[in-house]
């Protein structure tokens, strides 16, 4: 549709030189047309101009003209009308449009003037070059506004009636969940309260009958502590001295009360408010919910770092070594000089708590909390983790996940072998969750009367572990 300005082709069928000019033009039958490519007359000397370029003007005048009849229709609607000016230079109109200058220009510029030997194009021709690019980008706007308005009106709409049955959607699987969880969390809440009631009214029932024999016992007690001190004070000593085989019944009954002992029968059982569907949904409302803890400070405390690892320049990865790259660092009462164990920087004794571990690749490791007098030196079990009373710590080993306490190891049966492991440790209710940070799924958790500050604990007997921040 749109149009390339033409190339001031002003005869497009023979060639043939002017007799007057000597200069090769371009004539048809009514169209006269100029190379715009080359400039006009550019073979004639400068005297020659002067003394043909009236002849050449003419010649050229009226096959413009005849350029003029080709492009009546522009004319007819106006384009010229009103709107002609003349060269102040050569009082000629301007009906020729330089492409170089970006001008209307008079035949006599495009020739002799100041356009000589610039790409020129009659002014019809470039007025309909310029009509036709306007009809070009007018097109593309309607198809554009078309488009747009296609869009608007379908693609939006249908749009809008998707978002709405979506969000509908979203909103009913939302209560769905929710009213799945909240009737699993009652349904549990209730469970666990009656296993509490039941605990607590065993414990009572165990009280009172523990209060009714020893109150037996102390009744007896007493009143044979009061016939032997009235034997002792009020009997001769003649019959004092015969009466040994009543007063040895007396210390017999005495003797049969026995000791009392606090039993755990006394106790609340901890265990009758476990649940590990309240333990996960407490983990996961604490690790995902909108007060999230975590701590970013925690490092590797450098003074307790065993000979046998070393610590990356951040102070958050350990790495074991081999025998040959093992060197003796200065000593350190706070270091472990058998063990490869590292304890944390971070005291705990309030608050809530949690940290991350990636263990990489590695396939002997431990992590978890101990005491601050846990035992540093040696290779006994008072310096070993989850080996003694004052740690508690999740032990991988040959593939396999356990808690470590005490010397007792609890195979921890993991579906998912997680490469990062996640601590959470909550002071107020003196617990500590072992969890998978992917999926915040609890895969141990720990209930204990902590007596002091716990610090973050370490091992590694294979590559690296590093904590995340």
């Amino acid at each position: 549709m749109s149009a390339e300005p033409e190339s001031c082709d002003l005869t497009p069928v023979s060639l043939r030189d002017d007799p007057d000019t000597g200069v090769e033009v371009r004539e048809s039958s009514g169209d006269f047309n100029m190379d715009l490519q080359q400039p006009i007359f550019f073979s004639l000397d400068v005297h020659q101009h002067e003394t043909q370029s009236a002849k050449v003007v003419s010649r050229l005048s009226r096959n413009a003209a005849a350029t003029s009849v080709v492009t009546t229709s522009d004319s007819e609607s106006g384009i010229f009308s009103g709107e002609s000016k003349l060269c102040m230079e050569h009082e000629s109109d301007l009906d020729w449009f330089c492409s170089s200058e970006q001008k209307l220009k008079c035949l006599h510029c495009t020739i002799v003037g100041s356009c000589q030997g610039h790409t020129v194009t009659p002014l019809a021709s470039r007025v309909t070059a310029v009509r036709n690019q306007l009809v070009d980008i007018c097109e593309k706007m309607q198809l554009q506004a078309q488009r747009i308005e296609r869009f608007i009106n379908q693609t939006l709409t249908a749009k809008e009636r998707a978002l709405q049955v979506e969000a509908s959607g979203a909103r009913e699987q939302v209560v769905a969940q929710v009213s799945v969880v909240r009737e699993a969390v009652e349904e549990e809440e209730q469970r666990l309260l009656e296993a509490v009631q039941r605990e607590e009214e065993r414990v009572e029932q165990c009280l009172l009958t523990q209060r009714a024999h020893w109150g037996q016992a102390l009744a007896m007690l007493t009143q044979t502590r009061t016939r032997l001190v009235h034997t002792l004070t009020n009997t001769p000593d003649i019959q004092l001295a015969t009466s040994g085989q009543e007063i040895a019944e007396r210390i017999e009954e005495a003797e049969g009360v026995g000791e009392p002992h606090d039993t755990d029968h006394l106790n609340l059982n901890a265990s009758c408010r476990d649940s590990k569907l309240m333990m996960g949904l407490w983990a996961s409302a604490i690790l995902l919910g909108p007060t999230a803890y975590g701590s970013a400070n925690l490092t590797f405390d450098e003074r307790t770092v065993s000979s046998v690892l070393s610590l990356s320049e951040d102070l958050c990865t350990l790495t074991f070594l081999p025998k040959r790259s093992r060197q003796s660092p200065p000593y350190d009462p706070a270091r472990f000089d058998c063990w490869p164990n590292a304890l944390g920087n971070l005291a705990i004794s309030s608050g809530t708590h949690s940290w991350v571990i990636d263990m990489g690749e590695s396939g002997a490791f431990k992590v978890g909390v101990c005491y601050s007098s846990m035992g540093r030196k040696g290779s006994g079990n008072d310096s070993r983790l989850g080996y003694n009373i004052q740690s508690w710590v999740l032990s991988k080993y040959d593939g396999d996940f356990s808690f470590c306490h005490a010397g007792k190891n609890t195979p921890l049966h993991v579906v998912h072998k997680p490469k990062s492991l996640g601590l959470l440790l909550d002071w107020p209710s003196q617990t500590l969750v072992f969890y998978d940070p992917d999926s915040s799924a609890v895969l141990h958790s720990v209930r204990h009367a902590f007596s002091g500050p716990l610090l973050p604990a370490f091992a590694v007997a294979d590559r690296s572990v590093t904590i995340l921040h």
